[in-house]
């Protein structure tokens, strides 16, 4: 069987997905390419004998010879990569997320309809074994239509935050919005009910200290209240909330789906629980209430990363490219389904709670609007549309605290290297 050759971008998210490519039986890693050496240094000590070809430089990378290209780099340089990829005739897995800014959506949007290639987005939680599960009852009509759901990702990452923005003032964690790493708590609720979002309503919290102390300017979360295009509504809430947690619930019109919270002590967020009736009007008299913890679908997805989700997203990518069209991807517009609603829930704070309409650039003559926005947090990429991080200003945080994130990290790298 021919294997699908595969290049990956980020060799510290991207590990994941070299793991996946030397184990799998429909893929192989043939280059991997990173600005930090040591990291290179590390996939090499790790993949001795394999024909791995290692770039410092994309320009570089993205001319060798392979089929398709996984974008783990920062979250907010996606979308230029995947069109670069894609224009280089590769097919694309981009982690999250899928666009930093509407110019970004559409111009993603179109080089995928230009080129044809495959675009799939890694929104590793949809593949969770709960959201999975409830996405199959959903299709099967066991709660019958959405009404109401909930999609929760605390993560409280003061504790890594030097392993993950190096104290670099400028890291894109750092300079992110509230709202922006919307689609691990919305993606799922997305994904499991295929319903388009039309509008919503952005809200973030103005005691943001924890954040703060860690050289973060953004508020410490941000909640989406999105309505879909069925007058369904949905609560996403995300963020550095002190203590963690990952949860989904939907409410149809004949029951109810959702997965345990983080402190379940049977099974974690894995475990579902169902609470449904056989019809709609036949409230408690047929109810069957059930709970479970989804089978494992195949032995091989256990060991990887968030709960084995990994495995199932790099899995249905490789799929996809061999041609297997049912393979359960996540195409570029349910990608910007699942963020979109992220980068207007901000603007909605910045007008002061307003309700925000959400373009569908699946129809091109929505798309002219946008094409131009490049309203974002960055300086670089906004310009005369630069955003600031919260609701009250971009803080000014003393150089210090990036001072202390960094020696945090550098010793961090220092006991790695002796490693």
């Amino acid at each position: 069987m021919k294997k699908i050759r595969v290049g990956v971008l980020g060799a510290r998210r991207g590990e994941t997905m070299i793991n996946y490519c030397k184990q799998a039986e429909n893929a192989e890693v043939v280059a991997v390419c990173d600005k930090a050496v040591y990291l290179l240094d590390e996939v090499r000590r790790g993949s001795e004998g394999l024909p791995i070809a290692y770039y410092d430089n994309f320009g570089d990378f993205i001319k060798h010879d392979m089929d398709a290209v996984v974008l783990a780099n920062y979250a907010n340089e996606h979308a230029p990569f995947a069109i670069r990829a894609m224009e280089e005739g590769k097919h694309v897995f981009s982690e999250v997320l899928p666009v930093q800014t509407l110019k970004e959506a559409v111009e993603l949007i179109e080089a995928v309809e230009r080129t044809g290639k495959i675009y799939a987005y890694g929104e590793n939680y949809c593949y969770m074994a709960a959201p999975r599960e409830m996405r199959r009852l959903y299709r099967e009509g066991k709660i019958g239509e959405f009404e109401y759901g909930e999609g929760e990702y605390v993560h409280n990452c003061e504790s890594i935050w030097p392993e993950i923005a190096y104290g670099e003032k400028d890291h894109w964690r750092n300079n992110m919005f509230s709202t922006f790493y919307c689609t691990h708590s919305l993606g799922p609720i997305i994904h499991i009910t295929g319903l388009r979002p039309v509008s919503v309503t952005g809200f973030e919290p103005t005691k943001n200290d924890r954040r703060f102390r860690t050289g973060s300017r953004c508020a410490t979360f941000g909640v989406e209240m999105v309505t879909l295009e069925n007058g369904a509504i949905v609560k996403s809430i995300h963020g550095d909330l002190y203590k963690n947690n990952i949860s989904y619930v939907v409410y149809g019109s004949k029951g109810r789906m959702e997965s345990a919270r983080e402190d379940a002590q049977n099974g974690g967020h894995d475990r579902i629980y169902i609470n449904a009736d056989a019809f709609d009007g036949d409230y408690g008299t047929k109810t069957q209430i059930e709970t479970y913890l989804p089978a494992e679908r195949e032995e091989k997805s256990r060991g990887f990363g968030h709960g084995g989700s990994d495995f199932w997203s790099m899995y249905y990518f490789i799929e996809k490219i061999k041609g297997d069209e049912t393979a359960d991807t996540i195409d570029v517009y349910e990608a910007l389904d699942m963020s979109l609603p992220g980068l207007f829930a901000f603007r909605s704070i910045l007008a002061g709670g307003a309700p925000m309409e959400i373009p569908d650039l699946r129809r091109k003559e929505e798309r002219d609007k946008w094409r131009n926005d490049v309203a974002c947090t960055m300086p670089d990429v906004a310009g005369d549309m630069l955003l600031p991080t919260t609701k009250n200003g971009t803080p000014d945080i003393p150089d210090e605290i990036y001072d202390s994130q960094r020696e945090k990290w550098e010793k961090i790298l220092a006991e790695r290297e002796k490693q």
